[in-house]
């Protein structure tokens, strides 16, 4: 339904689509067998202008919204997943400093991220603190003119690939997740190391790694905005307005592999007629297109929402981010059977859609997490609700 795109959101969506088919499948099973870095990838990327459009055209990006960074990562994801989150982490890591940082910190690091110049990473969780976000154990203390981070974090995406890091980290435990601020800190500052490589199941080619901070030594200017304490409140922020993105790559896993489903089944033949031809294959495949348009108007509303500056937009964003990747994980699993005895063979492209669509109900928040939001949300809404219903429960003809 394109026609319902803004014309300069059909265009990133036709150019990211250009770069998906030419650039993405055509390494894709490569990539994922090897691990490697989709460096051609992001080359491509930069020379069709896509890296870094949500950055503010003041910064070197196009300003670009929400929707429209949803609507690239969403064509990657249609032929890599892996590809897609390696693009879209850059949005995750560098919406912390588009947030909160100062005008100097944004003149200092979004350009050569819009370029694509440099890649950015996101460092919130750690070995004890994935869902419980606010309970980080690295620490920063001042310093002197600096601070010294000391710690460790877990998952960090893009990390080895990446030159720019948002860390956070709490710089006064005692006031829980109001003693936790946030950190740009660059590869090669001294006590900074990147740690060992998680061997992943799924989105294989983007390296996930551990960060280790040993007195690691940062000037002042490093601390996000200058201000001390609004670290959590900044990761948050962040989240809901990275959420969507990940639910655009589950969009796209799922629609790349109705795709692939659709064509295996009006191809195989079975019994004399194509397995396509048969009802129980149509329900399935019917199935799987109405849970993806489903989802997919879904992401496009919270972002649309985020774009518009909405209030509120974190229960959106959990639903968006829980039903999209919910379906992706549904609609990969029924392509793969729906491929039959193939669709368990690596020689076969389906199987790595549906490695690939997992990690996305995990990461940026679990499902479960994203559930705790809306029903947080739900909760708050309860009074007002009442409030506008005509009638009232203790109204209703009791048993």
């Amino acid at each position: 339904m394109k026609e319902l795109l803004p014309t300069r959101t059909q265009e990133y969506q036709a150019r990211a689509r250009e770069v998906a088919e030419k650039h993405v499948r055509p390494v894709a099973a490569e990539l994922d067998r090897t691990g490697e870095y989709p460096w051609s990838v992001i080359d491509a990327l930069r020379k069709y202008d896509l890296m870094g459009i949500w950055i503010p055209e003041e910064y070197g990006g196009h300003g670009a919204g929400v929707l429209d960074m949803c609507i690239v990562v969403e064509q990657l994801s249609r032929a890599c997943g892996g590809i897609g989150v390696a693009y879209a982490v850059n949005a995750l890591g560098s919406f912390p400093i588009v947030l909160g940082g100062t005008e100097e910190q944004k003149r200092r690091f979004l350009p050569a991220v819009a370029k694509g110049d440099k890649l950015i990473a996101f460092g919130l969780s750690e070995k004890a603190s994935g869902s419980d976000a606010g309970s980080l154990r690295a620490r920063a203390v001042r310093n002197g003119d600096g601070w010294i981070i000391s710690g460790d974090k877990k998952w960090t995406t893009n990390a080895n690939a990446a030159t720019i890091y948002m860390v956070y980290a709490s710089t006064n435990p005692e006031r829980g997740t109001r003693g936790a601020s946030a950190f740009i800190v660059e590869k090669g500052t001294p006590g900074f190391e990147i740690g060992k490589r998680e061997q992943l199941m799924g989105i294989r080619c983007v390296p996930v790694h551990e960060l280790h901070f040993r007195d690691c030594h940062v000037p002042a200017s490093a601390l996000l905005g200058e201000k001390e304490g609004a670290g959590f409140a900044n990761a948050m922020m962040t989240l809901d307005r990275a959420r969507p993105g990940v639910a655009a790559q589950a969009v796209g896993l799922a629609q790349g592999a109705l795709e692939w489903a659709i064509r295996y089944t009006s191809e195989r033949q079975q019994f004399g007629q194509s397995v396509m031809s048969f009802q129980a294959s149509q329900f399935m495949l019917s199935d799987m297109a109405i849970q993806v348009e489903a989802a997919r108007q879904l992401v496009y509303t919270a972002a649309r929402a985020i774009d518009a500056g909405f209030s509120g937009v974190s229960k959106l964003a959990a639903m968006c981010k829980v039903f999209a990747t919910d379906t992706a994980m549904r609609v990969t699993t029924d392509a793969v059977q729906l491929f039959g005895g193939y669709g368990y063979c690596q020689d076969y492209p389906i199987e790595k859609y549906m490695r690939d669509a997992k990690i996305t109900q995990i990461y940026e928040g679990t499902n479960q997490i994203q559930r705790v939001v809306i029903g947080r949300a739900l909760t708050r809404e309860a009074d007002q609700i009442a409030g506008h219903l005509s009638v009232k429960v203790e109204h209703f003809p009791k048993e």
